[in-house]
């Protein structure tokens, strides 16, 4: 009898202890580990995306780890594209693939699939990021306001990424965005099962606190110097360089950088939860019930 091929997803907040799990369950289903990191991706990026260490990725093969570079154009898109190719050559010989992150667009990418909005060439992305930065948010708001009013009601209004992206895809399509948007899930060819990791608040924060301390003690502002001069870049617009560019550009100390980047992290947890909180099929678990979760797997798969 053939199993049916089945994608394991172990996903949850920043810092709430995914890779040390994964790690245990990858060995225990003699599986690699597809990350769905949208940072650790980066092999610049090593000690601001808390990848895994060297003697970790010995113990058991990684994919999209270091992979790509600060220097190229990666997209939630291309992710679906080259996780989907992955997992049909994985599967033709092994029954089980584990892919474990917290980046929420990738996750959803290869589960669900993501719309197929068009690439945006690189002319109108200048010309929307130059009209951010000469006009400011409010002005990049009005357009959207113009150009898709539907959308419009639904973005975060702080967020400038997505305003810019879906003006950006209304100068190239002609259309609104939202119209592009249909939110329609593909099929894919093998089940999904999800493992929510979750702590209590209290204790998730203070972890993330002090992995922050963690990375400042490994060489974050050594790390965050060496790419100064690329700080445009999307990849570095993230948090963990962009506190530390502001210091460097004498806007504010390090400490206040330091205590932004635990700020910030903690707001990117609360933001992957509430997105999580949407999906119905994750079965959460708190990190330290290892052998509740290989039950559970086990129970699944067999």
């Amino acid at each position: 009898m053939l199993m049916q091929p089945t994608l394991i997803v172990i996903l949850g907040p920043t810092g709430v202890g995914k890779t040390e799990i994964s790690l245990q369950v990858a060995q225990n289903l003699q599986t690699p580990i597809i990350s769905a990191d949208s940072r650790q991706i980066y092999k610049e990026l090593k000690i601001g995306t808390a990848a895994p260490t060297s003697e970790q990725l010995s113990t058991v093969k990684h994919y999209f780890i270091g992979s790509h570079s600060i220097f190229e154009n990666f997209s939630a898109g291309q992710f679906e594209q080259e996780a989907l190719a992955l997992l049909e050559k994985h599967f033709a010989t092994n029954h089980i693939a584990l892919m474990v992150g917290g980046s929420m667009l990738y996750i959803d990418a290869v589960c669900k699939g993501l719309d197929n909005i068009p690439t945006v060439d690189a002319t109108t992305r200048n010309y929307w990021k130059k009209q951010y930065e000469n006009q400011g948010l409010e002005y990049i708001r009005q357009e959207l306001k113009k150009l898709d009013p539907v959308y419009y009601q639904q973005v975060d209004p702080n967020n400038y990424k997505r305003i810019l992206h879906a003006l950006e895809i209304c100068s190239i399509t002609g259309n609104p965005f939202s119209s592009l948007r249909t939110g329609v899930h593909k099929k894919r060819a093998f089940d999904i099962v999800k493992i929510g990791l979750n702590r209590p608040r209290h204790e998730l924060y203070e972890r993330i606190n002090a992995r922050v301390d963690q990375m400042m003690e490994e060489g974050l502002l050594e790390e965050a110097k060496q790419f100064y001069a690329f700080k445009n870049l999307n990849p570095l617009n993230t948090v963990g360089y962009k506190e530390l560019f502001e210091f460097m550009d004498g806007k504010i100390t390090l400490k206040q950088a330091v205590d932004k980047i635990k700020q910030n992290t903690r707001h990117y947890a609360k933001r992957q939860l509430t997105w999580f909180n949407h999906d119905k099929d994750i079965t959460w678990f708190h990190p330290d019930e290892r052998e509740k979760i290989i039950r559970f797997l086990q129970n699944r798969l067999s």
